[in-house]
């Protein structure tokens, strides 16, 4: 079983909302191809034959190898957004708010390791209205945690001086966790977010005396 067919059986389908199923193929083979080779060292002749297609066949999905990208990359930063602002509008505290941010994004990016490293490391590889559509949901994404240790800074909660500094820093954490992990390492994606929520809480001073 390949990388992200395990992804695929422990967490489920990410791309289940891609149709047809030849157009979902694509996209797993696409996300296989340039975690493994690199955007620009992949030809759209490589795709289609990870996905058991022609080269003529893609072109019917996808018109060009960077909406392929795109489409990726869009699926995967609007999940981020969601994870994201699913935690920032929970009830609770900002030490609260902020573990289950970091927790749960950064599970995200373990459990779904191969996707999470091409949509972080290919940004700079699509084209100036996808990278800015794409960089938008980045920003949206940064300001909702930006918000939670702002919150933790002004309640006291945190001892936060720079806060676009500190939510740089756990994002850059967070993000990080796609280029190392592998789903046959020592721990689990659930591990991995708990041990970054507790890093996290005390690069922001949370209960510090």
């Amino acid at each position: 079983m390949d990388t992200e067919a395990r992804e695929a059986a422990g967490a489920g389908d990410e791309w289940a909302d891609v149709a047809p199923d030849a157009a979902r193929r694509l996209v797993r083979a696409a996300v296989e191809a340039f975690a493994e080779r690199g955007y620009h060292a992949t030809t759209t002749r490589d795709i289609a034959g990870r996905a058991g297609m022609s080269p003529a066949a893609l072109y019917i999905h996808y018109r060009t190898k960077e909406e392929l990208l795109y489409r990726i990359s869009g699926i995967g930063h609007e999940k981020a957004l969601a994870i994201m602002g699913e935690a920032a509008a929970a009830d609770g505290s900002a030490a609260e708010r902020l573990a289950a941010a970091v927790r749960t994004f950064v599970r995200w990016h373990a459990e779904h390791h191969t996707t999470a490293r091409v949509i972080q490391y290919e940004l700079q590889a699509l084209g100036p209205e996808h990278y800015a559509e794409i960089t938008a949901l980045r920003r949206r994404t940064d300001r909702l945690l930006r918000q939670i240790i702002q919150d933790g800074a002004d309640s006291g909660e945190f001892r936060a001086d720079d806060v676009p500094g500190t939510t740089l820093a756990a994002l850059s954490l967070c993000v990080d966790v796609a280029r190392w992990f592998t789903a046959d390492g020592r721990r689990t994606p659930d591990e991995v977010g708990v041990l970054y929520a507790g890093l996290v809480l005390r690069m922001v001073g949370a209960g510090a005396e």
